[in-house]
C-alpha cells in the first residue's frame, strides 16, 4: 500500500522587505514580501512543500485558508501520478461550500494552490524528478487528464488540448537536451522598484545588462513626469539593444493607461504590465489598441476563466502566469494550453519571495512539452531572498538553469522558517517595541 499524507502544517512566514523598498510600486509602496507555507509530511517520511505569495497583511488569512484544506488532505494516500494530482486538485477546487467563497478565485483558491502545488513537489521528490522533467515526463493523455475543462470547451476542447500535447511529443527529448545545455531565458526587475532613487536605477540597470539580461523591467505609474524621467535615464543607461519592460501594477483607468503610455512611447517600451484591473479583459483590450506598446497581464488573474476571456477579446500580447495565484499546477496546465491554442507567448510573473523557483518549471514544462518555443518568451528574475531555499534558482549570463533537485523548488530552510514565523519568530520580536514584546 502507498503511504497516506499523515502531517499537514501551515507557517505563516514574512520578511521585512518594506525597510529596504524592495518590491515596490505604484500600487504597493511597502511589501514585506510574505507566503503563507505549508508542509505536507508522509508515513515513510517524505515531504511536499507550497505556498501562497502574499505582502504582509493578510498573510494570517491565506494561511488560515489553507488549514481549512487539512480534512481533504490528512489520511489520504499520497499522490504519485497524474491521476493521484488531479483528484486531488479536483477536491480542493470543487469543495462546494469552500467555492462558495470564489468561486475559484481569491483567498481560498489560492489556498486551493499551495496544497496543489505542494502536492505536486511530493509526487515529484518520490520520483526523484524536478517537477518540470517530472511532467514532461507525462504522456499526452495523463496531461490531459490534470485539466478542468469546465468552462474551457468553447474554445479549447479536450481533443484539441491532446493534439497541441501530441504535436510537441516527437521534440521533447532534444528541447530537453537544449534546456539543460543553454538554459532559459530571464530578464530581471532588480533594477526597476519604484522606491529606488536615480543613482540606484542606473548603477543596477547596467549592472544588470554587464550580467547578460537583455531585458529589464520598471515600474510606473505613480507620476508621469517621474516615469519619463527615469525611463529615460534607463534606457541612455542600457542603450538602444536592451528591452525595457514597464509595469503599472493596476494603477491606471484606460483612458489614462493610454495617455500615459503614448508619453512612454519614444522610450521604447516593451511591454506595459498590468496597465489597469486585472479583471477588466475589454479596458486590456482597449489599452491595447490604443496606443503603440505590446500588452502582458497575469498574475493577478484569478482563473483559468479570465486568462480565456483575455486571449478571445485580442487583449494580451504576452500571458503571465503566476505559479501561486491560481490554483496550483494543473490550472496553469490549462493555461498553457490555452496561450499554445491561440499563439500568445507566456511569460511568467516571478517577482516576489519563491516566485523564481516555482515558475521556472512551468515555463520550462511549457517549452519542452506543450509550445515547444523559447522564441519570445523569458522568465522574470528578482535577485533577493533565494538564500532562504534548499534548491534556490540559479540565473547565470541572463539565463535560468534548469533545476536538477527533485521536487518542485519550494522548501524553505528551516532556519529560515524559525525566524522568519510571524509574528514571534526572531526577526519580528527584534522588530517589535521592546514593551509590547514584555507585556
Amino acid at each position: 500500500m502507498r503511504p497516506s499524507v499523515t502531517g499537514f502544517e501551515v507557517h505563516d512566514i514574512r520578511f521585512p522587505t518594506s525597510e529596504q523598498l524592495d518590491g515596490s510600486d505604484a500600487m504597493n509602496p511597502d511589501p514585506d514580501y510574505s507566503a503563507a507555507y505549508v508542509v505536507l509530511r508522509t508515513g515513510d517520511g517524505h515531504e511536499g512543500h507550497g505556498f501562497v505569495f502574499t505582502i504582509g497583511r493578510g498573510n494570517e488569512v491565506t494561511a488560515a485558508a489553507i488549514e481549512a484544506l487539512r480534512p481533504h488532505v490528512v489520511g489520504r494516500p499520497a499522490p504519485a501520478a497524474a491521476a493521484d494530482l488531479a483528484a486531488l486538485h479536483h477536491d480542493l477546487t470543487h469543495d462546494s461550500q469552500l467555492r462558495w467563497l470564489g468561486p475559484e478565485k481569491g483567498v481560498t483558491h489560492m489556498a486551493a494552490g499551495a496544497v496543489v502545488n505542494a502536492a505536486w513537489d511530493l509526487a515529484a521528490t518520490t520520483a526523484g524528478l524536478p517537477v518540470w522533467e517530472f511532467l514532461a515526463s507525462m504522456s499526452p493523455e495523463d496531461l490531459v487528464s490534470l485539466v478542468d475543462f469546465r468552462y474551457l470547451t468553447d474554445v479549447l476542447t479536450r481533443g484539441e488540448a491532446l493534439a497541441l500535447l501530441r504535436a510537441a511529443e516527437p521534440g521533447r527529448a532534444e528541447r530537453a537536451r537544449l534546456l539543460r545545455a543553454e538554459g532559459y531565458p530571464a530578464y530581471t526587475t532588480s533594477p526597476g522598484w519604484l522606491g529606488y532613487d536615480d543613482a540606484k536605477l542606473v548603477r543596477l540597470a547596467k549592472e544588470a545588462v554587464a550580467d547578460g539580461f537583455v531585458q529589464i523591467k520598471l515600474k510606473v505609474g505613480a507620476d508621469l513626469d517621474d516615469d519619463v524621467r527615469r525611463l529615460g535615464l534607463a534606457r541612455a543607461a542600457v542603450g538602444p539593444g536592451i528591452r525595457i519592460a514597464v509595469d503599472a501594477n493596476q494603477r491606471w483607468d484606460v483612458p489614462e493607461a493610454i495617455r500615459w503610455m503614448a508619453a512612454l512611447a519614444p522610450y521604447e517600451p516593451y511591454w506595459i504590465e498590468e496597465p489597469t484591473s486585472p479583471d477588466d479583459i475589454l479596458g486590456h483590450a482597449a489599452v491595447r489598441a490604443g496606443q503603440p506598446v505590446k500588452v502582458a497581464t497575469g498574475e493577478h488573474v484569478a482563473n483559468r476563466v479570465v486568462f480565456k476571456q483575455l486571449l478571445q477579446a485580442g487583449a494580451v500580447d504576452f500571458v503571465q502566469i503566476d505559479a501561486a495565484r491560481v490554483a496550483g499546477v494543473n490550472e496553469n496546465l490549462a493555461i498553457l494550453l490555452l496561450a499554445a491554442k491561440y499563439g500568445v507567448p507566456v511569460c511568467p510573473h516571478a517577482g516576489g519571495v519563491g516566485l523564481c523557483e516555482l515558475v521556472q518549471h512551468l515555463a520550462m514544462f511549457d517549452f519542452v512539452a506543450v509550445s515547444g518555443s523559447r522564441e519570445d518568451r523569458v522568465i522574470e528574475y528578482v535577485d533577493h531572498l533565494h538564500e532562504h531555499f534548499a534548491a534556490p534558482a540559479v540565473v547565470e549570463a541572463g539565463r535560468y538553469r534548469a533545476p536538477t533537485a527533485p521536487g518542485f523548488s519550494a522548501r524553505m530552510n528551516p532556519a529560515t522558517i524559525a525566524a522568519y514565523r510571524y509574528p514571534d519568530g526572531p526577526q519580528w520580536l527584534a522588530r517589535r517595541p521592546a514593551q509590547e514584546v514584555n507585556s
